[in-house]
């Protein structure tokens, strides 16, 4: 059956053994994101959002449940395809910014779609150019300050034209003037190409720049704001 939803969430759970029996990290958790929709998950450290997102994004197989991404049944796809999944339409944005320090911001961008056999050199200077970083193609991460290094990652998150974009504490390792530049920059580029964004954050603010936004504590669900 079509939907207009590009994420479906439904009876997520997520358990691990540790030395003092079974660890409960997510429970019975259940949500849909519409296309070109913006929500943000929110909770406070240890509550089991960032799992949430790696499960979403099938890094992770949850204990139970099911999420259905663009009609698809990730769970249903072993590691190779969910990789090849990813690969063909979901964006990442991290805290760390994930850069690959040997390869140039221009490399960098270009390597998703290398990595898909797909035509790079273009569209990753188009890409840099979008995130105002055309004087820095050359430039390594180390010679790149926070905000140009976030940069680079939203443009390699973007440069395949993402169907779905995940970030996780975008804004984490920045100033609060720079983090907040990135996040307009975020937001325009989510709008612009209509990409579904899903946020993790526990900033309340950056959460409220979302259409919609979900809390998690201690694995549940426990409110859903539109």
């Amino acid at each position: 059956m079509m939907t207009n939803n590009a994420i479906e969430v439904i009876g997520l759970s997520k358990r691990v053994s540790d030395a003092g029996g079974e660890l409960t990290i997510l429970d019975d958790i259940r949500f849909s994101v519409a296309m070109g929709e913006s929500l943000a998950i929110t909770g406070a450290s240890g509550s089991g959002k960032s799992t949430l997102l790696g499960l979403m994004a099938g890094l992770d197989v949850p204990s139970q449940g099911q999420v259905n991404v663009l009609q698809t049944d990730l769970f249903s796809l072993d590691e190779d395809g969910r990789a090849k999944f990813r690969a063909a339409h979901v964006g990442f944005v991290f805290q760390s910014f994930q850069l690959l320090p040997n390869l140039s911001a221009l490399e960098n961008v270009m390597l998703p779609l290398e990595l898909a056999g797909k035509d790079a050199l273009e569209a990753a200077k188009a890409a840099l150019d979008e995130v105002g970083l055309a004087h820095r193609f050359h430039h390594y991460p180390a010679t790149l300050s926070g905000g140009e290094q976030q940069r680079v990652s939203l443009a390699r998150a973007f440069v395949s034209q993402p169907a779905l974009l995940f970030a996780d504490e975008p804004t984490g390792s920045l100033d609060v003037v720079t983090g907040a530049r990135i996040i307009d920059l975020m937001f325009r580029l989510h709008q612009d190409h209509q990409t579904t964004l899903v946020l993790v954050t526990h900033d309340v603010q950056l959460a409220q720049r979302c259409q919609r936004v979900i809390e998690i504590h201690a694995g549940r669900l426990v409110a859903c704001e539109a």
